[in-house]
């Protein structure tokens, strides 16, 4: 059995919590870990002459008319019987061990049924075996038209659409016909809880369960459920063994969460030393050092990701290259090349004239760059194609089109025609543009179209296409575009509650900073190759989760391959 080693893992992988607690539930529900109790305790009563017990108690309280008589279950078979119990241990139907009731609803037409006399409960008050009496209850008259009540110390169970969820109450309540009830006799409720959440029985539910649009398992199926009953003593022991590993588990969940907090916050502290420090390369190479130790989530590696591409814009990761090539062009130069093409492509009519971009004030300016880089508006850096309603065959792009994490347009687009075009499609795109979603939230749908169409194609209006002129690398902008800085310019001139959007006109008013051509090649090689570290960190994780995942596998192999020697006993 590798559960220890298991509870030792679940530290460093909180989100396993659930299924390492689904694992104890069935380990319990097989005896698996009451087997030393089992040992120094030889001579406890089997669970037959509690069955034998229950059996007396429901004719006394049908002869008493305190329950109604039920319909004889079938017996089972052996081949039913899904696994070996331990000695002493007893299978039967589930309505073997107490009464069941389903749920009902007084009409709602009688506001006179509802108060607050008796507690009313829906699926939506139970959760992790706990149930809410604060919602809707009923009056004194709305439980006597119900003439259903489940007596304290009851199981309820919700056996219509989130089928599974269950709790013990504490008090007598009605409740609706999504669920259904058992009063247990002779057998510890807490028991018959672990029983009913256990994997084992959750899986035998959902498959008997029927369905068009929503699941539901009915009464009759769900009483019949095979159910393991240990001894009385073994049943509490199962319960102080449960709630004793699960308080284990939920103390490991917590000092993960705090071990996670200040991995958290030493990264944020490194990464904006890293950001601000006018050494990179020092604290570059201290962060490096810390890889396995703290970027062990992917939020982590999320926020590197991030400081990476706001370094990239702020000239910190080239400023070795800087050094060694000192005679590159200053940005002020290129800048003025771009401003002679555009107006070349003004004078051949291929892009309109546009409304001069204001002057770049100080205050706009939201950090200092290297010597030779410039800032400049995104409007002056790139201009468009225009737009047009489709009159052949087209590809079309739109917000499903990207791959996000890549940054490029899939392969395979959309040939539509004229006819079938829809309405938003109508900017023009080619071949260096750089296409960028301007509607939450879609925000970050950006991609550098590194290739040739085969058709002409279209983006949907919710983009803006800016084409790059001379001197300028589209996988440069497409950085730029991603980083925190422009980001956060963008959602300040966000307008729109459903779906927020920035205009054009706002969108290429924003300022973006240029270095030459050279070092914009620089800057992406460099951002390149960070952005692979950061994917292996990030497979590294999800190497670890597997390996998790897979000793969790391992353990309910264990678990559950015990069929062929319940078929053998």
């Amino acid at each position: 059995m590798q559960l220890l080693s298991l509870l030792k893992e679940i530290s460093l992988h909180p989100k396993n919590a659930e299924e390492l607690k689904g694992l104890i539930l069935q380990l319990a529900v097989q005896g698996k870990l009451t087997s030393k109790w089992r040992a120094e305790n030889p001579r406890t009563e089997p669970a037959s002459e509690i069955l034998k017990r229950i059996e007396a108690e429901k004719k006394n309280l049908i002869a008493d008319k305190k329950i109604k008589k039920e319909k004889p279950l079938p017996p089972f078979s052996e081949d039913e019987i899904p696994y070996q119990l331990p000695n002493g241990w007893k299978w039967c139907r589930l309505r073997d061990v107490g009464y069941t009731m389903t749920g009902g609803t007084p009409s709602k037409s009688n506001p006179a049924f509802f108060g607050n006399d008796i507690p009313f409960i829906k699926p939506g008050d139970i959760n992790d075996w706990k149930v809410s009496y604060d919602n809707e209850g009923l009056s004194f008259e709305g439980k006597k038209s119900l003439n259903r009540v489940a007596p304290q110390n009851s199981i309820l169970m919700v056996c219509l659409g989130t089928i599974g969820k269950c709790a013990i109450i504490d008090k007598d309540c009605c409740f609706n016909q999504q669920i259904n009830s058992i009063t247990p006799l002779e057998v510890e409720a807490e028991y018959l809880l672990i029983t009913l959440s256990s994997k084992y029985f959750s899986e035998k539910a959902w498959s008997l369960s029927t369905s068009t649009t929503i699941a539901l398992l009915n009464k009759g199926k769900w009483e019949a459920i095979l159910i393991p009953i240990p001894p009385i003593e073994e049943q509490k022991a199962i319960v102080e063994v449960v709630s004793q590993l699960f308080k284990e588990v939920e103390q490991l969940e917590e000092l993960t969460k705090e071990r996670i907090a200040v991995k958290e916050d030493f990264v944020i502290s490194a990464l904006n030393a890293l950001s601000t420090s006018e050494n990179t390369s020092t604290e570059w190479e201290f962060l490096k050092g810390q890889f396995s130790t703290f970027f062990t989530e992917t939020s982590s590696v999320k926020k590197l990701r991030e400081t990476i591409l706001q370094l990239a814009v702020q000239g910190k990761l080239t400023a070795q290259w800087r050094k060694e090539n000192p005679t590159s062009e200053p940005a002020s130069e290129l800048l003025k090349r771009i401003e002679a093409e555009k107006q070349q492509l003004i004078a051949e009519k291929k892009i309109k004239k546009e409304k001069p971009l204001p002057p770049i004030e100080d205050e706009e300016r939201p950090f200092g760059l290297p010597e030779d880089w410039e800032w400049t508006r995104l409007g002056t850096y790139t201009h468009n194609f225009g737009q047009k309603k489709p009159d052949v065959n087209f590809e079309y792009i739109d917000v499903a089109s990207i791959d996000n994490h890549s940054g490029v347009i899939k392969e395979e687009l959309d040939l539509v025609s004229p006819d079938n075009a829809p309405s938003r499609a109508r900017k023009i795109v080619r071949k260096g543009s750089v296409i960028y979603s301007t509607v939450r939230p879609y925000l970050l749908n950006i991609a550098c179209v590194d290739r040739d169409f085969n058709n002409e194609t279209i983006a949907s209006t919710a983009f803006a296409v800016l084409n790059p002129l001379i001197g300028c690398s589209p996988r440069y902008l497409h950085y730029v575009l991603r980083s925190i800085f422009f980001i956060e310019y963008v959602e300040s001139c966000m307008k729109g509650v459903a779906y927020p959007a920035i205009n054009d006109k706002n969108l290429l008013s924003g300022i973006i900073p240029i270095p030459s051509l050279k070092e914009q090649q620089a800057v992406v090689e460099k951002v390149n190759s960070l952005m692979t570290l950061c994917d292996e960190l990030e497979q590294q994780i999800d190497n670890s989760q597997t390996q998790i995942e897979q000793l969790m596998q391992s353990c309910l192999k264990e678990v559950f391959e015990n069929k062929n020697e319940a078929v053998k006993a």
